[in-house]
């Protein structure tokens, strides 16, 4: 029994909920979603609010359950509050700076970096050291921030790079002098 699955998901005031067959669609103030899942479970509305159903009790729609209801349940907060990360950037000439739909980073290697931004995060840079990425959809926002802290990962001698704000580098001694 999936404890996570069985909770029913409240709707927002402002989030339009669509579903056809194993297509959920919600639309909402900070944009619009769409996800299409697996035919395991159902998904459907009761009294404003969304539940989500498993066909039968096989492994795969006990193990999918819990799953399609806390993706259902973040694509809903993402329409109707949005999601946020910050990266900030750590070293000696190591910038960030907007230019249309590309960042351009300069990380101490012998180029600057153009990473283009999907059309659905934006991005807003304060002091060329710190990145705050948004977006209604947490997993397209979560690969982007991955892949712009892969650019420069964090170095455990000098701390160097880019990364998450909540992110905590463990420190390293570095050699002792003769």
């Amino acid at each position: 029994m999936s404890r996570i699955g069985n909770v029913p998901i409240e709707l927002p005031e402002g989030v339009d909920v669509k579903i056809e067959g194993t297509t959920l669609e919600v639309n909402g103030p900070k944009g619009s979603l769409k996800r299409e899942f697996t035919p395991f479970v159902s998904i459907e509305t009761e009294d404003d609010a969304i539940v989500v159903h498993r066909r039968d009790d096989s492994r795969e729609a006990r193990s999918q359950h819990g799953l399609v209801r806390s993706l259902a349940s973040n694509m809903i907060e993402g329409v109707s509050k949005g999601y946020e990360k910050k990266l900030l950037i750590n070293g000696v000439g190591y910038r960030a700076e907007k230019r249309g739909s590309f960042l351009r980073f300069d990380l101490g290697y012998s180029h600057p970096i153009m990473f283009e931004l999907p059309e659905e995060v934006e991005c807003e840079i304060e002091r060329q050291t710190t990145l705050t990425l948004r977006s209604a959809d947490n997993e397209l926002l979560g690969q982007v921030a991955a892949k712009i802290r892969d650019l420069r990962p964090p170095e455990p001698y000098k701390g160097k790079g880019i990364r998450y704000s909540d992110e905590v580098i463990r420190r390293k001694a570095g050699k002792t002098g003769a």
